[in-house]
């Protein structure tokens, strides 16, 4: 939790400083200095430091903004990156802050161990005699020494951070005043010859400080890299830099006291900062003083040399052993801090329940113990050189993905960062991401790769299966940001029809009964836009608030469960056609603006309700979240006329927006559902059935309802479809002539379809018979091409249809232009009730633009 006001008190100097010194100064400091330098010699030794120190300053540059990007909570680099990014980076970074943790807890007891070890160690057979002889030495010896300082260290930690946090600064006196005295020693101690630990069977066993002298200088400027006497193996650059990156590694000590600062917006930048200037001058200060004073052998061949030209040994010996101490319980310490803090945040369900426990005082013991499991198991490794290479990716890793976290939120331009410290770019941010992942690779190239496809597969694990937040998503923050400037850039006048595509407006009354339509439109969008609209009625004059945000979490759950990739758009209107005609004005953005709109038919068919039948909602515990109204709610019965319902049609295609009306939906079996060896069947009648007179294949609204009908084949679960294609012919027209030219044209279009030639004299023979019966009325008073069409007429195109094409998945009819006389919105829509009546699912169509090329 928060601590409270009380509990931050720790100021810039002991809250960061000093334990960002200690993490940073532990075993390189006392242990590995003279080895970088005796093997990389001073000029390599210093632009070490200078890549380094680059590396972990662009770094730092990226955690001070974080950091002052608002308050800060307990929880460290954890919680900034978390809360700053969302939970998938934050968790993956979590992860690998904890493991780096974890690996540098071990390599310190390592160190301290090793110093132990050449202190009072037995010698090996044929090697030097230490002072003090007493520990037995080996593998399995060594191990045991680090599981009981591992257990100290367990022990503290298990008190509480209270005991390490009031000794800091006596540890930070103890290690400042051994360094000073290490310094004097350069300059106060004469030359001598001091004793090799191993002659490793060389039988050198002596090696000489010589104290400031041009010659040795001069012999330690090159590089002269040769087998590390502790493992037997060949150094290179790019070992000894893992080794001496490890005094770098401790940059976020001070970030992870943030809980207890005063005022961590303020120390965390300045105490760090401070802290890397520091070390750094320190490092190069030593590195120049061993140069001139020490030969190579001695840096390559005695690691604890240090002890041997000191004014008094057993300082530096204090020294080890405190700042390597430290900074072991500090890395135990932050490991489980950050293990409690991922547990509490639920990231990883039920598998880190456990590490929420704590003490009556506050204490996360069992992060605590695990952490300590997870250390004591990396301590098998043995050697120290063997795990900094580990270690060393792991944290480079960590710092790339904070430098990633930064350059994200700098480039999403979101209002809200507006960091305190302003001494960065994302220049600096893009130059410590690739500094990171060159020194990566150039260490490892294998545990680098594999790190980083452990880090990938942490990033999908949470993404897909970690609890929804409300820390912010940085990947909403970058899409939106994106987004935006793509549609700017999508200009609606560059617009051609070689790259059209439907984009759909689909009008639901109730999800309930329209969950196959919902589907099906989802398979015609082809790429394109696609929208659920849906009109409240109601008046907001009358309403304490607005009604429809509280509706908009079930349809966008609709959305998620049917795995449609859709938009939805609510309005509060007055009347279905004001509010559909709102909808089609507004919705959209830019040049992806709806260019066709859906509808369910308009009959007295009643209603199913398929929400609780459907596959994706069989849990009974998730359709009531729905909060859709029952089908057969009295209150919600059809509010819209006959007449209102074709005046929606007319203005759509008065707004140059294509229609599609869609009746029987409900019995619609997708392909899915049909199983893998049944082939879907895509029926076409591209004519206009209610004006038999001027029957053609080739306007707008025909060319419109053939590329409906590719477009739906084309879609992924209708791809086995066959699309059948019915070429209505007098027999006195040349019918075999007709047949080609469609054919031809369908070439041109690159439209696969069988042709069915069908003959209707018959039934276009009733059509002339009653225009006769009307005579002299329709001569005298035409009344519109609605009127001329006659019931029987209907009737038998109906039957045509059902018996040429018999029981196809969907079928597509040609859908006439409303009539312009608005007496006649009734008949237009009592005509084509009856002209689809008993057909199963139908799509009638009217197309207002011209949507197909013969191009290249």
């Amino acid at each position: 939790g928060r601590p409270g006001a009380g509990a931050r008190k720790l100021p810039t100097f002991l809250g960061v400083v000093v334990p960002t010194l200690l993490s940073m100064f532990s075993v390189v400091l006392f242990l590995r200095l003279g080895f970088v330098v005796g093997h990389a010699g001073l000029y390599q030794s210093l632009g070490m430091f200078v890549v380094a120190y680059f590396i972990i300053g662009m770094t730092v540059l990226s955690v001070c903004a974080i950091s002052t990007n608002g308050a800060l909570d307990a929880g460290g680099a954890y919680y900034m990156i978390s809360r700053a990014l969302g939970p998938e980076f934050g968790g993956s970074i979590g992860i690998m802050f904890f493991l780096a943790n974890v690996c540098g807890s071990a390599l310190y007891v390592l160190g301290l161990v090793e110093a132990v070890v050449d202190d009072f160690g037995v010698a090996a057979e044929g090697g030097a005699n230490s002072r003090v002889q007493v520990l037995p030495s080996g593998y399995w010896f060594e191990v045991l020494y680090g599981t009981i300082i591992l257990l100290l260290c367990l022990l503290v930690c298990l008190v509480g951070a209270d005991i390490y946090a009031k000794a800091t600064f006596l540890i930070f006196v103890i290690v400042m005043g051994v360094l000073g005295t290490v310094c004097l020693s350069f300059i106060i101690v004469g030359p001598r010859t001091v004793q090799l630990p191993g002659s490793n069977g060389t039988g050198l066993l002596h090696a000489n400080f010589t104290g400031f002298s041009l010659r040795t200088l001069r012999g330690n400027l090159a590089a002269g890299y040769s087998v590390d006497y502790t493992t037997g193996r060949m150094m290179s650059f790019s070992t000894v830099f893992a080794v001496m990156f490890n005094g770098c590694t401790g940059i976020m000590a001070g970030s992870n006291m943030s809980g207890d600062l005063k005022r961590p917006s303020y120390s965390i930048p300045r105490g760090t900062i401070i802290a890397v200037v520091f070390t750094y001058i320190v490092y190069n200060l030593l590195a120049v003083l061993l140069s001139c004073t020490c030969e190579r052998l001695l840096l390559q061949r005695d690691y604890g040399f240090l002890k041997d030209i000191n004014i008094w040994s057993p300082l530096v010996t204090i020294g080890v052993y405190c700042s390597t101490l430290s900074a072991a319980m500090s890395n135990l310490i932050g490991a489980s801090r950050i293990l409690y803090a991922l547990a509490k945040d639920d990231l990883f369900g039920k598998v880190l329940v456990p590490a929420k426990k704590t003490s009556a005082g506050g204490n996360p013991w069992v992060a605590v113990v695990l952490s300590w499991l997870l250390v004591q198991l990396v301590l098998f490794s043995g050697k120290l050189n063997t795990i900094a290479a580990v270690v060393t990716i792991f944290f480079l890793l960590v710092y790339a993905t904070v430098d990633l976290a930064c350059l994200a939120l700098e480039w999403a331009s979101a209002p809200n960062f507006r960091p305190t410290f302003r001494y960065f770019t994302w220049h600096t941010c893009v130059l410590g991401i690739a500094g990171c992942t060159v020194m990566v690779f150039f260490i490892s190239p294998i545990y680098a790769s594999a790190s980083i496809a452990f880090m990938i597969v942490l990033l999908l694990v949470l993404h897909y299966l970690s609890p929804s937040s409300s820390w912010g998503y940085i990947t909403q923050a970058l899409i939106f940001h994106q987004v935006r400037k793509y549609l700017l850039m999508l200009d609606i006048r560059k617009e051609h029809v070689k790259f059209w595509r439907p984009q759909v407006l689909l009008m639901v009354w109730n999800p309930r009964t329209s969950l196959q339509l919902i589907s099906f439109i989802n398979d015609l969008k082809k790429s394109g836009l696609y929208v659920l609209g849906h009109v409240e009625l109601d008046d907001l004059d009358t309403l304490p608030a607005d009604p429809l945000p509280a509706q908009y979490d079930s349809w966008l759950q609709l959305v998620d469960r049917l795995n449609i990739k859709a938009f939805v758009n609510l309005t509060l209107s007055d009347s279905v056609r004001h509010g559909t005609q709102q909808l089609l004005f507004i919705s959209g953005l830019g040049g992806m603006r709806p260019n066709t709109i859906a509808l369910g038919f308009y009959d007295s068919t009643p209603s199913q309700d398929t929400l609780s039948r459907h596959p994706a909602f069989s849990s009974s515990e998730d359709t009531p979240r729905l909060n859709f109204p029952p089908v057969g709610d009295p209150a919600r019965r059809k509010r819209l006329s006959p007449h209102e319902y074709v005046a929606i049609v007319a203005d759509a295609v008065k707004m140059q927006r294509n229609v599609l009306l869609a009746r029987a939906f409900g019995d619609l079996k997708l392909p899915q559902e049909l199983g893998r060896r049944a082939q879907p069947l895509i029926d076409v009648w591209p004519v206009n059935l209610l004006r038999p007179d001027s029957a053609r294949y080739v306007d707008t609204c025909s060319l419109f309802l053939l590329q409906m009908a590719c477009v739906l084949a084309m879609a992924r679960a209708w791809r086995r479809a066959r699309l059948r294609l019915f070429l209505c012919v007098e027999s006195g027209t040349r019918p075999r002539g007709q047949e080609d030219k469609l054919r031809q044209l369908l070439k041109d279009l690159r439209i696969m379809a069988d042709i069915h030639t069908v003959l209707w004299d018959n039934v276009v023979a009733l059509h002339w018979h009653s225009r006769k019966e009307m005579g002299s009325e329709v001569t005298l008073n035409f009344p519109g091409n609605v009127a001329c069409v006659s019931d029987d007429y209907l009737s038998a195109v109906n039957q045509l249809i059902l018996q040429e094409s018999s029981a196809p998945t969907v079928r597509f009819l040609y859908l006439p232009r409303p009539p312009a006389d608005t007496s006649l919105y009734p008949r237009y829509l009592e005509q084509l009730e009856v002209l689809t009546r008993g057909l199963g699912p139908t799509l009638l169509v009217h197309g207002v633009s011209a949507v197909t090329s013969t191009e290249l």
